[in-house]
C-alpha cells in the first residue's frame, strides 16, 4: 500500500500543475479571444461577442487590414526598423561590454555606473530634447530618427559586461600571446561565446522597437513611414465600429513578436540565467 507520505507530495504536484494550468489559461485566454474574433463578422462579433467562432472563418478580415489599411507596408518599416536597432544595440553593447569588462582605465567603474544610471531617466524627460536634435539634423519624418537615437543601451552594455566577466582570463591571455588584437579577441572568441547574450539582447531590443509608440507617432508624420503601431492607432481610429479589424491588426502586430520569442527562448532564458551575477 501507498502510505500517507508518498500521497501528500502527489496531492501537492497536482494541486501546483492545476493552479499553473489555470493561470496558463487565464492569461492564454485573451491571445485566443482575439484570433478568434478576427476570424469572424462584425455581426457575428455583436451577435455573440463571446462565441468562439462566427457562421464562418473570416479570412477576408486579413486582407482588408494588410490592403486597405495599408498595415503590410507599416509591418515591413518596423521589421526595418527593428531589424537595425537589434543589429545596432548588439554592435554597441558587445563592444562596450568588452571594455567596461576586460579594459582598465581610469575612472572606469565611475563612468559605467554613471552610464548604468542613465536608465532611470524616464523617457519623457528626453522626448523634447531628441526631438529638437532631430530638427537640427533633418531627420524629422525620417528611419535615421527611429533608429540612430536608440543604437545605444546601458542595459545591453551591463548585460554583455556581466558575461564577458565570466569568461576566464586565462583565455584571453592565451590569444594575447599567439598574437591576436583586441578587435580579433573580441569577434573572434568572446562574440562567439556570448551567443545567450546576443540571443537576449537581440529579444529584448526587437521588442523595444517593434512595440514603439510614443516616439514615432512624434517624430514621424507621413504615412508612408509609419511603423505597426501608428497603422493599429489608425484602425482603431477609422474602424473603431468594427472590431474583428481592430482584432485582425493587433493579431498581425504581435504575430513577429511571439515568433521572435519562441526562436530565441532557449538562449533567452540561458543569457538571463547566466548573466547578472558577477560584480
Amino acid at each position: 500500500m501507498i502510505g500517507r507520505s508518498e500521497r501528500v507530495p502527489f496531492f501537492r504536484r497536482f494541486l501546483l500543475y492545476f493552479f499553473l494550468t489555470l493561470v496558463g489559461v487565464i492569461m492564454a485566454y485573451p491571445f485566443f479571444f482575439m484570433v478568434t474574433t478576427s476570424l469572424k463578422t462584425n455581426q457575428d462579433t455583436f451577435a455573440s461577442i463571446l462565441a468562439p467562432f462566427g457562421s464562418k472563418l473570416e479570412w477576408g478580415n486579413y486582407r482588408a487590414v494588410l490592403s486597405t489599411v495599408n498595415m503590410g507596408r507599416y509591418m515591413l518599416n518596423t521589421v526595418f526598423v527593428a531589424v537595425c536597432v537589434m543589429a545596432g544595440q548588439i554592435f554597441t553593447s558587445m563592444m562596450g561590454g568588452y571594455a567596461f569588462a576586460r579594459f582598465k582605465f581610469p575612472g572606469r567603474d565611475a563612468i559605467f555606473r554613471a552610464y548604468l544610471g542613465t536608465i532611470m531617466i524616464p523617457f519623457m524627460v528626453i522626448l523634447i530634447p531628441t526631438y529638437k536634435l532631430m530638427l537640427m539634423f533633418n531627420w524629422v519624418d525620417r528611419y535615421q530618427s527611429l533608429i540612430i537615437p536608440w543604437l545605444f543601451t546601458a542595459s545591453g552594455t551591463f548585460l554583455f559586461r556581466q558575461f564577458f566577466k565570466g569568461i576566464p582570463l586565462e583565455l584571453e591571455e592565451a590569444a594575447i600571446i599567439d598574437g591576436a588584437g583586441r578587435f580579433r579577441i573580441l569577434w573572434g572568441i568572446f562574440a562567439p561565446l556570448a551567443l545567450p547574450a546576443v540571443a537576449t539582447q537581440a529579444t529584448i531590443s526587437f521588442l523595444y522597437a517593434w512595440n514603439s509608440f510614443i516616439w514615432p507617432l512624434v517624430i514621424i508624420h507621413n504615412r508612408n513611414n509609419y511603423v505597426v503601431t501608428q497603422g493599429l492607432a489608425d484602425i482603431q481610429g477609422g474602424y473603431h465600429a468594427n472590431v474583428p479589424y481592430i482584432m485582425a491588426g493587433s493579431t498581425l502586430a504581435i504575430l513577429p513578436t511571439v515568433l521572435a520569442f519562441l526562436l530565441a527562448q532557449k538562449y533567452f532564458v540561458e543569457g538571463v540565467a547566466t548573466t547578472g551575477l558577477k560584480g
